[in-house]
C-alpha cells in the first residue's frame, strides 16, 4: 500500500509514518490556500503572507489527519489490537492494525472515534476563532483556524460516507456483523456497497472534468479509484485471513526442501541451483545442521571472477527471525515475517534442523484451493 515513508514522531507508544506521496498532498494543499481559498476569504495580504497561510494550513491538516487517527489507535488498544503506528499518505492517513477487531462492539467504537474526534476539533477550533475575532487576533491566525475548523468537519463527513474501508463503511460492517454474527459476510456486503460508492465518486469526477474544474474533478476520480481498490483488498485480506485462521506452519510447508553445502562454489550454486530451481533463497546444511541461508541478491554481489573460488560457507547469512520459523507457528505469522522482510520463502526450523521451506506461491496455492471448496460447498 505504502512506499517509502520516514518516522515523523511518536506519540503515545504509536510511531508516526509519513510516506512520500503525502508531500504531494502538503504542496497541493499549499498552493490551493495560497493561490485561492485565503486570497478570496482574508483579502488584503501580501503573496508572502498567504503562501505562509498556505502552509500552516496544510502542516494543521496533517495534525487533524493525526489527530483523528491517533483517537483510532487509543480506541483500537482499548479493545486489546495491537496496532503497528499510523502512515500519512496521500489520500490521508490510516492506523495500521495487525489483526481484524475482536467482535462488532470494538469495530462500532474504534471506528466511530475517528469522525467524533474530527467533529469535536472541528467544533474547537470554529470556537476558538470566534474568541480569535473578538479579539482582534490578526486574520490570517483566524482564517487558518478557521480552515481547519471546516476541514476537520469535512474530514469528518466525508469519512462517515457508509463506504468501507471508511469509518461510516467500518460502523455498518461492525452492525452487519452484529446482526448475523458473520464477518466475512459483513465485509463483502459493506465492501460492495464501498465499491458502489467509489464508482459514484468517480463518475462525479468525470463529470466535474467535462465541466471544466479539471483539478478537483481528477481529485474526486483519483479518490473513487483509491477507495474502489481498498474495498477490494480489505475484502480479499479478511477472506486469507478467516482461511488461513488456526492452521500452522507445517500444513504449508515443503518438507526435504533443497539445500547446499558450505563446501560449494558460488559458481557452483549458480549452475546447479539457481539455475535449476530458480530459488531465491537456498538454506545452508552442514552435517545435518543448519548454519544459515545464501540468497540471490547475496550471490549477485560476488564479482564473476571471484565466484568459481568463493565458497558459499564464507557468503552464508545467518539464520534469524527475519528468515526463519517453527513448524507450529500461525501460517498468518509466516506471511507477516513475509511481508515485513520482503522475502518470498522462509526455513522451518526445529532447534538447529531444517524440517522444511514455505513459500508464498505454496501458500497461495493450497489457500486458493481451500477457498474454492469451501465456496462450493456452501
Amino acid at each position: 500500500m505504502f512506499g517509502k515513508r520516514f518516522t515523523l514522531f511518536k506519540i503515545f507508544g504509536f510511531q508516526v509514518w509519513i510516506d512520500f506521496s503525502w508531500l504531494i498532498l502538503g504542496l497541493l494543499i499549499t498552493w490551493s490556500l495560497a493561490s485561492g481559498l485565503f486570497p478570496q476569504t482574508v483579502r488584503g495580504l501580501t503573496p508572502t503572507a498567504y503562501w505562509l497561510m498556505g502552509a500552516a494550513g496544510a502542516v494543521g491538516m496533517l495534525f487533524s489527519i493525526v489527530f483523528h487517527e491517533l483517537c483510532h489507535s487509543l480506541v483500537a488498544r482499548r479493545f486489546g489490537l495491537t496496532m503497528r503506528g499510523i502512515t500519512l499518505f496521500i489520500f490521508g492517513g490510516v492506523a495500521e492494525m495487525t489483526e481484524e477487531p475482536p467482535s462488532p462492539r470494538a469495530e462500532f467504537f474504534m471506528a466511530a472515534a475517528g469522525p467524533l474526534s474530527s467533529i469535536v476539533l472541528g467544533l474547537v477550533m470554529f470556537g476558538v476563532r470566534l474568541i480569535g475575532r473578538g479579539s482582534a487576533w490578526p486574520r490570517s491566525i483566524t482564517g487558518i483556524i478557521g480552515y481547519l475548523a471546516f476541514i476537520n468537519l469535512v474530514l469528518a463527513g466525508f469519512n462517515l460516507l457508509p463506504a468501507f474501508p471508511l469509518d461510516g463503511g467500518r460502523v455498518l460492517r461492525s452492525i452487519l456483523w452484529g446482526m448475523k454474527n458473520n464477518i466475512r459476510w459483513a465485509t463483502r456486503i459493506s465492501s460492495q456497497i464501498g465499491a458502489g460508492f467509489s464508482a459514484i465518486l468517480m463518475v462525479v469526477g468525470v463529470f466535474d472534468v467535462v465541466i471544466g474544474n479539471f483539478i478537483g474533478g481528477i481529485w474526486m476520480f483519483l479518490i473513487g479509484m483509491f477507495l474502489r481498490g481498498a474495498s477490494q483488498s480489505s475484502y480479499q485480506q479478511l477472506v486469507v485471513r478467516t482461511a488461513l485462521e488456526g492452521e500452522t506452519v507445517r500444513m504449508y510447508m515443503v518438507p526435504d526442501p533443497v539445500t547446499v553445502s558450505p563446501s560449494i562454489s558460488v559458481e557452483t550454486l549458480i549452475e546447479d541451483y539457481i539455475y535449476k530451481h530458480h530459488y531465491k533463497l537456498y538454506p545452508v546444511v552442514d552435517n545435518g545442521r543448519l548454519v544459515g541461508c545464501v540468497t540471490l541478491d547475496q550471490v549477485k554481489g560476488i564479482p564473476r571472477e571471484e565466484r568459481a573460488t568463493r565458497k558459499i560457507g564464507e557468503i552464508a547469512r545467518a539464520c534469524s527471525v527475519q528468515n526463519t520459523i517453527g513448524p507450529q507457528e500461525d501460517a498468518l505469522k509466516a506471511l507477516s515475517i513475509m511481508s515485513r522482510a520482503n522475502a518470498s520463502r522462509l526455513m522451518v526450523v526445529e532447534g538447529d534442523r531444517l524440517v522444511g521451506v514455505i513459500a508464498l506461491k505454496d501458500i497461495m496455492k493450497l489457500l486458493s484451493l481451500k477457498i474454492d471448496l469451501e465456496a462450493n460447498a456452501k
